[in-house]
Parts: C-alpha cells; sequence; structure tokens
C-alpha cells in the first residue's frame, strides 16, 4: 500500500495556476456537475459554495448546467483567483458567481449558511483534512448537501503510472508531475470514512466513484 505523500497546501505560483487551468478538465467538469444536479440538488434552494475553487472551473460548468444557480467560490491561492476572475468575466458570469481570498480549514462563515456545499480536488491538498472537511459540514445549512470529490490514492505505483498515461498523456511534463503528485497526495475511501465517523457524518456516504476518483455525497 502506498504511503500518502503530501504536496504544497496551496498552489500559488503563477506557472502552477496557468498550466493547472490550461490542462484538459472539461469531461471531469462536466460530469461533476452532472453528478451534482443528479444529487437532487435544487438550485433555487440557496447559494452553494465551492471550496477550493482554483481557477473557478467547476463554478463555471454548474452556471453553465444550472442557469438559476449562484456560486460563492473560494480559494487561498492569489494566482489561482487571478485565473479564475479572467475565466469568469470572458464567461460573462461575474453576476452568478462571487469569488473569495479564504483559507478553507477557516471558513468565516455562521453555522448552516449555505443551501449546497461542494468540492472538487481539495482535499488531497491538505495536511489534516478534517478540518476542511468539519468546516464544509459546519457551514452546510440542515437539510442541505454535501458534494465532494477527489482523487482517490492508488495502491501501488504500477497504477499510479497506468493513471497518469491514461489521463494526462497529451500534458506536458509538469501537468503530468502535478497529476501523479496529486495521486500519491490523496486519502484512500477508508481513510475519508475513517474521518467522516470522527464528524459524525456517515462514513457509508463516501465511496470510489472511478478508478481515480472517490466522491462523498450526504445531506445534513
Amino acid at each position: 500500500m502506498l504511503p500518502r505523500v503530501l504536496e504544497p497546501e496551496v498552489m500559488d505560483a503563477p506557472d502552477e495556476a496557468v498550466d493547472y487551468n490550461a490542462m484538459d478538465h472539461a469531461e471531469v467538469n462536466r460530469i461533476f456537475a452532472e453528478d451534482l444536479l443528479a444529487a437532487d440538488w435544487n438550485p433555487a434552494a440557496g447559494e452553494i459554495l465551492d471550496v477550493g475553487t482554483g481557477t473557478a472551473l467547476i463554478p463555471l460548468e454548474i452556471c453553465r448546467q444550472a442557469p438559476t444557480a449562484k456560486v460563492r467560490a473560494v480559494d487561498l491561492s492569489r494566482h489561482m483567483l487571478e485565473v479564475a476572475r479572467q475565466n469568469v468575466e470572458k464567461a460573462g458570469l461575474t453576476e452568478r458567481i462571487c469569488l473569495e481570498r479564504i483559507d478553507a480549514k477557516e471558513l468565516p462563515y455562521p453555522d448552516g449558511r449555505f443551501a449546497a456545499v461542494v468540492s472538487n480536488s481539495i482535499v488531497h491538498h491538505i495536511p489534516e483534512p478534517k478540518a476542511v472537511l468539519a468546516e464544509m459540514w459546519r457551514v452546510l445549512a440542515p437539510g442541505g448537501l454535501i458534494f465532494a470529490r477527489d482523487l482517490l490514492r492508488p495502491a501501488k505505483d504500477a497504477e499510479v503510472r497506468r493513471l497518469v498515461e491514461t489521463y494526462a498523456a497529451g500534458a506536458n511534463r509538469h501537468q503530468r508531475q502535478l497529476f501523479e503528485d496529486s495521486l500519491r497526495a490523496s486519502l484512500r475511501v477508508e481513510e475519508l470514512q475513517a474521518i467522516l465517523a470522527e464528524l459524525g457524518c456517515d462514513p457509508q456516504s463516501a465511496r470510489a466513484t472511478s478508478d481515480r476518483h472517490w466522491t462523498w455525497t450526504q445531506r445534513k
């Protein structure tokens, strides 16, 4: 079993933001938004919080698929948010997507503030993920939906190599390394389930949903 190898918590170098934004996330983001909508989420229920938005690709896709959705998107990386602002402005969605520079481990919102909380690929950046998962749960309104997805750490080096070759074949060297580092920094499903149990959440609400992703979906 491969040990977890941490990577930097904040991707705050200009080249990292540009390379991340240039990677082909289109299918993954489309599926994320489709699965969110299929999880019985009502865009009209209230504002959605996207934790660790990066360059805002997930909020953009959510707003494309759900024309009434409004998203508050937070990240700690200045350079990611700079690219995110460009993306949001280009898409003409500045009235529906609000970007804020915030540490996900200390969200400045009251309990139960959001109708839904989503996150895509932030958990593997956090040395102690429990803090972020606890904050996401805290700011979720009663009856609201958590929809979080991240990479799944493979059991063996050979599987890491297979995933990189399969899903980053057309990427440049830096992008391929970013993907490999993220795989190695990710949680196993059992690790995530143990954290959720400590938080009083349903461990079985988290499961592997592809050969490289886990998903946590739960109503509060």
